[in-house]
């Protein structure tokens, strides 16, 4: 049956072979064969759209776990009948399917207001959808915000935790550097550190970045991952910091700052993991 056959039908004769193609749908529904079923609604629609016969062609994309089809069709249905509450918890469930939460919680309300709250079911999804989207707009404020040094003085105090050396050899203040040098990066970065100001530790973190950006390090490269990986972890980014501590004690493996610096982080994540 197409549109041109439907066109020439009455309103009486459209109703009575919507009835049959709906019924015709739900046998094959029971059946499990989802195809036919689909394709029964579908000419029933075509005879009557009716929000019905939307839903349950949702139902069997629901089986399908075709969830942007029962996405559509349920919209549509809710379009006819905007308190059909099969369809709106038809449509949630795809939505969450989708990993779209927001919209999951809207119809999931949506449901719980119009039944007057009577189906346990889809109240405890808005409990648990709740949970979803307040982790996920988490998430999202997390992965955007800028992650920033501690105050000046935390971080002053975190390297003074560590016996106070020199400036690596080739690093002095008397060296020429070219500032383009990776080498040259490395030496500003010391030499901001030592303003221990809030600008001179920024700058120092930027600079060690640039440094193994530019590369040509020599004898320095795990000294310059040392320093990165130590900025990285005073700024919160504590997995890159562990990578960057452990690619420098591979490159120098007498270098014990890394391994005290890494084991003191491995204590602090495993504290946080028990106590999560």
């Amino acid at each position: 049956m197409d549109e041109a056959i439907v066109a020439k039908l009455s309103e009486q004769e459209r109703k009575e072979y919507a009835a049959k193609l709906k019924a015709a749908g739900n046998t094959a529904y029971g059946a499990q064969n989802y195809p036919l079923a689909i394709d029964l609604y579908g000419k029933a629609i075509l005879c009557k759209p009716d929000p019905i016969f939307y839903s349950n062609r949702a139902a069997c994309y629901n089986a399908l776990a075709d969830w942007d089809k029962v996405v559509e069709d349920t919209t549509a249905a809710i379009a006819l009948d905007n308190e059909y509450v099969k369809a709106l918890n038809r449509r949630a469930n795809a939505y969450e399917k989708l990993e779209k939460y927001s919209e999951a919680l809207l119809d999931f309300t949506a449901s719980c207001i119009i039944d007057s709250f009577r189906n346990d079911s889809s109240a405890q999804a808005v409990e648990r959808l709740l949970k979803k989207v307040a982790e996920a707009k988490g998430k999202a404020i997390l992965a955007t915000k800028a992650k920033r040094l501690p105050s000046p003085t935390f971080v002053t105090n975190y390297l003074q935790s560590f016996r106070a050396r020199p400036p690596p050899a080739g690093l002095e203040e008397s060296a020429q550097l070219a500032e383009d040098s990776g080498k040259g990066q490395l030496q500003a970065g010391w030499n901001a550190m030592e303003k221990k100001t809030a600008i001179g530790y920024e700058e120092a973190a930027a600079a060690f970045d640039k440094a193994l950006v530019l590369g040509d390090l020599g004898d320095l490269e795990a000294f310059a991952y040392n320093m990165r990986g130590t900025f990285r972890y005073l700024r919160g980014e504590n997995i890159d910091a562990l990578e960057d501590l452990t690619t420098s004690i591979k490159l120098q493996p007498s270098l014990t700052q890394s391994y005290i610096k890494r084991a003191s982080m491995h204590l602090e994540l495993g504290w946080l993991y028990l106590n999560w």
